[in-house]
Formats: structure tokens, sequence, C-alpha cells
């Protein structure tokens, strides 16, 4: 479950990449406080598998085209 976070991470970040240039500091800035929001255990599965679900469905909705860019 670990190594799924980490590479839901990864993930974000490259998704990131493919927005205008100028707007890339503002995704990453966001995909950091999202990460960063909550302080969970790490034996906290079903909370953990939760958000990543919850993550995985915003990621899609911030890939398409037409988000160029985020605020927080």
């Amino acid at each position: 479950l670990q190594q799924e976070v980490v590479n839901f991470y990864r993930e974000c970040f490259r998704a990131a990449r493919v927005k205008p240039a100028q707007n890339r500091p503002h995704f990453y800035s966001f995909i950091r406080s999202q990460f960063r929001e909550h302080d969970l255990k790490k034996h906290d599965f079903a909370t953990i598998e939760y958000l990543l679900r919850r993550g995985k469905r915003q990621l899609e909705t911030y890939r398409e085209r037409s988000i160029d860019d985020i605020h927080m």
C-alpha cells in the first residue's frame, strides 16, 4: 500500500508536467498540500485506501485538457 501511495504521488507530478509551464508550480504546490493535509498512521489502511480512490478520481478531473490552472 505504501508503494501504491508513492506511485500515485509520482503519477500526479507526471500529469502536472503536461500543463502549461507557467501554471505547473501551482499544480505542484497543490499536489504537495493535498498529500500533507492528512496526518495518517501507516496502519490506517481503510482511510489510506479511501484517500487513494478519492485522489485518483480527482486526478482524472485535473487531467482534462480544459483545466489549465489551479489555485489554492
